[in-house]
């Protein structure tokens, strides 16, 4: 048994992985600011929960740690774009700096979840390996790329740093996201019996589902140092490959009733593939596929457990967070909207 600092743990990832962090039998101390709400973690014994942000990370909220995942980031190239500033201070440097109190503080493993975004759009005979040049296009992939080079200089033969390269996640999870291709693709098609499609469908798109990846950062907790310490890996698996056409008849195969799929706008060029042979030489293999993720979303929706709604697309919510924000300032006094402190007689 250990202790697991997670941050980031109230998001899409983190509300999959703390439960299996915890089923495995760590303590996890969850770091995050719970933009999407407390509730979607539920308490239980060996669970600590501390409200902050990652900016303001400090030597104290890493005591009594033996590891990290450091998962707190502004999601997705949209809001990265949206959000510039944030994007770089918390994709980036609060990272960094997290890994250099974590080696200052004696912990000996440190894990980052990063993105196959890095590598931006290879030609279509491509496959990608962690020594392919990266080619990061968004703020996101830019922030994330400067932070793998940041945390993976602190890297020794006592502390141990492994960057995780995460294809694109989907799945159901307790802090659900639509703004995810195959999530989206599901919801869409079980709402409205159509499935747009970008021409031509021949584009390939890396994939892996939420479980699979929160597998990954379990397994290199206890993965020997030697073999992945100051390493790259890149998360996912040669099956999860899809070429868009085959994925959306493979979502409309799934999803009840009939789906017609309807083609669109000019052909998206945009094309990458990914190799996963380096993670799976670990012992570690994926064992989810896209089936598996549209199935057990639909039974989500039917069972009104999800929905798609402005919090469940990360951009949106993230806007309707800053205009709460907005108006809150313009009509509080003190700190105080309704219930006001009586004023002081003369």
């Amino acid at each position: 048994m250990s202790r697991i600092l997670v941050t980031g743990g109230g998001g899409y990832i983190g509300t999959t992985l703390v439960p299996m962090l915890l089923d495995a039998g760590h303590d996890v101390r969850v770091l995050d600011r719970f933009f999407f709400g407390r509730e979607k973690l539920v308490q239980r014994p060996g669970l600590e929960i501390l409200v902050e942000d990652t900016r303001r990370i400090d030597a104290t909220h890493l005591e009594g740690v033996d590891a990290v995942i450091d998962l707190a980031a502004i999601s997705n190239d949209p809001s990265g774009e949206l959000f510039q500033q944030a994007t770089w201070a918390i994709n980036h440097r609060a990272r960094a700096r997290c890994a250099q109190l974590a080696k200052q503080a004696g912990i000996s493993r440190y894990i980052l979840p990063s993105t196959c975004s890095v590598y931006g759009f290879q030609n279509a005979e491509t496959i990608a390996d962690e020594e392919s040049p990266t080619n990061p296009l968004t703020t996101y992939a830019k922030a994330n790329l400067s932070a793998e080079d940041d945390v993976l200089d602190l890297a020794d033969d006592t502390f141990s740093v492994v960057v995780l390269r995460q294809a694109t996640v989907f799945g159901y999870s307790p802090r659900m996201r639509f703004d995810l291709a195959i999530n989206g693709m599901t919801f869409g098609a079980w709402q409205t019996g159509r499935l747009p499609l970008m021409r031509d469908g021949s584009q390939w798109r890396p994939m892996v589902h939420v479980r699979d990846t929160a597998s990954a950062m379990v397994h290199m907790l206890s993965a020997d140092q030697k073999l992945v310490g100051g390493q790259i890996f890149n998360v996912g698996s040669e099956e999860n490959v899809y070429q868009i056409g085959p994925l959306g008849e493979l979502v409309a195969e799934t999803v009840p009733g009939n789906v017609d799929i309807e083609w669109y706008g000019d052909p998206d060029h945009r094309s990458y593939r990914v190799s996963f042979d380096k993670i799976e030489s670990t012992g570690w293999k994926a064992i989810r596929d896209a089936r598996v993720g549209v199935a057990e979303i639909v039974e989500a929706l039917e069972r009104g457990d999800t929905d798609r709604t402005t919090e469940t697309i990360t951009l949106d919510w993230y806007k309707t967070l800053t205009r709460f924000h907005e108006i809150l300032g313009e009509i509080e006094i003190d700190g105080h909207v309704m219930d006001l402190p009586e004023s002081k007689s003369p």
